[in-house]
């Protein structure tokens, strides 16, 4: 499938029903779910769920959470972009990587990306960023992103905090 999105060092592209494996890959490690709303995923069928239920029907809005590969070797890392919740009406930046490769960069860099995609290509005004208080390293990536702290609140019974890009 051809990139929506290339950076330096990655590109992005839509998840496909092929991918199971990928998502699976990513969201049954704990260390990657701990911050989240969600548990991990126990079985590929519940990762077959997640992305035909959640991840796919985003793209009906232009946008959406996209795969994210190295450049260099085609090594998927994990996800990033914006998608749009239809039961708050907002446009909202998220992402997610292998452990393997955080610290390097690849979140900033990705969403990045995926904010210049959505407010020039999509010309979409305002998106949100929330992040779990405890979650230092993902509000770091929020804070370089250029969004603005609007306020906290409660996720999943653990503190929040919300950020917006105008």
């Amino acid at each position: 499938m051809k990139p929506l999105i290339t950076t330096e060092r990655l590109y992005l592209r839509e998840f496909t029903i092929d991918d199971v494996q990928l998502i699976f890959e990513l969201n049954s490690d704990p260390l990657v779910t701990k911050y989240t709303e969600k548990g991990p995923d126990k079985t590929l069928e519940d990762a077959r769920k997640r992305l035909q239920n959640e991840i796919l029907p985003q793209y009906t809005h232009g946008v959406g959470r996209w795969a994210v590969f190295l450049k260099s070797n085609d090594e998927f890392i994990g996800w990033c972009g914006v998608k749009y919740i239809e039961k708050e009406k907002v446009y909202t930046l998220g992402y997610r990587f292998l452990p393997k490769h955080w610290g390097k960069g690849y979140a900033t860099e990705a969403g990045k990306a995926s904010l210049e995609y959505a407010t020039n290509k999509m010309s979409i005004k305002e998106i949100f960023a929330k992040a779990m208080s405890v979650n230092a390293a993902s509000i770091h990536v929020i804070k370089k992103l250029g969004m603005v702290y609007l306020k906290d609140e409660i996720c999943a019974e653990h503190s929040a905090e919300v950020y917006v890009l105008k």
